[in-house]
């Protein structure tokens, strides 16, 4: 059977494809081919796994420890010691194969190697490709924060083929789960319905059945990316949940947490939030979202995530005060009114925030 395929176009200045679907990979070595030379970085997990998928490359390795321990300025100066010594000029380029610490540490790395030199994303996770893969957003962490050193560099292509999600643990699929709730939430009514739908076969890890669930979340993020493309603006819808989510992982510590997961505990937080201060029209969605990710075995609360301590709340408010979003030293969230209206940039009170983070 020949599974149909989806081309997104993300109108970022210069722009660039996104090609969703099966059996794609063709398309990256055919893009590769056409640079002065190549680098492809990749984590131990991935190259274990995948890394004869572009072996027609016959191009050098970098390969990174797996996981959020490895997303740091001292891996990025690695990589550009690797492309020091494979000899990557400015016509040259990295391939990034691998989920979204792979994405976003290689990214990082293209973005400072020569001032800027092209790269492609290969997301392998089921979070890079309705995610991180798209929109250039490239950085790694400090012990003080996540994605607090990076860069806006956008990619040459993506290429998120499903068939690498067939190996995903059970952890790196519902984090990306996590990453698709958020994603539905924004475009709306229609966005909801479609992972509805495909719930059944979300719970059981059909990786061909999310062709069209991760066309439609990709094709959400291109348009506000398109619009703005360094988050000025509503790009910042895409933050739902992650004002949350990333002072929760750093509280716990980097890596405790799948970002996903975060972002789908971070997103009931918000809507809680929404709720709580009255700003919620449909008060039927904080369960409807809550229904759904039970369904589909993505937990709700840091204890249905398997973490029975909980953080300080003082000290995930205080991670959450470094957030880039923020003005002043005020926290800001994004709130969601219901599917499909989001208001950004709502300041909160502290006292408030930290009732919230006790409920987690």
């Amino acid at each position: 059977m020949t599974l149909e395929s989806h081309i997104v176009r993300v109108g970022t200045s210069p722009s660039y494809e996104v090609h969703v679907g099966a059996g794609l990979t063709h398309l990256v070595e055919d893009w590769a081919r056409q640079r002065s030379n190549v680098l492809v970085v990749v984590d131990a997990n991935v190259h274990s796994l995948h890394s004869k998928s572009l072996s027609s490359l016959d191009a050098p390795l970098f390969i990174m420890p797996a996981g959020e321990v490895a997303k740091t300025l001292g891996t990025v100066e690695r990589i550009t010691d690797a492309l020091a010594k494979a000899r990557v000029d400015r016509d040259g380029a990295i391939v990034a194969l691998g989920g979204g610490v792979v994405g976003d540490t290689a990214g990082l790395a293209a973005a400072l190697w020569n001032r800027g030199i092209a790269w492609a994303q290969v997301p392998t996770t089921l979070l890079a490709q309705v995610d991180s893969s798209v929109g250039g957003k490239t950085a790694v962490n400090l012990r003080a924060g996540k994605n607090l050193v990076g860069a806006f560099h956008q990619p040459s292509i993506v290429v998120a083929d499903v068939r690498y999600l067939a190996t995903l643990p059970r952890a790196e699929w519902l984090s990306g789960l996590g990453e698709t709730l958020k994603t539905a939430i924004i475009e709306g009514e229609a966005g909801l319905t479609r992972i509805e739908q495909a719930q059944p076969a979300l719970a059981r890890q059909q990786p061909d059945a999310l062709i069209d669930v991760v066309a439609a979340c990709v094709t959400q993020k291109a348009f506000l990316v398109s619009r703005d493309p360094h988050e000025r603006g509503e790009r910042r819808l895409l933050n739902l949940g992650h004002t949350f989510a990333h002072a929760l992982e750093t509280a716990l510590g980097h890596g405790t947490l799948p970002h996903g997961v975060a972002v789908g505990i971070g997103t009931v937080l918000a809507l809680r939030a929404s709720e709580l201060s009255g700003k919620l029209d449909d008060h039927a969605l904080p369960r409807r979202v809550e229904a759904w990710m039970r369904a589909v075995g993505l937990p709700t609360t840091l204890a249905e995530a398997g973490i029975h301590t909980r953080p300080n709340p003082q000290a995930v408010v205080a991670a959450m005060r470094l957030d880039k979003k923020n003005a002043r030293g005020r926290v800001r969230l994004v709130l969601p009114l219901r599917a499909g209206v989001l208001v950004r940039d709502v300041e909160t009170d502290e006292g408030f925030l930290v009732d919230l983070v006790a409920q987690a």
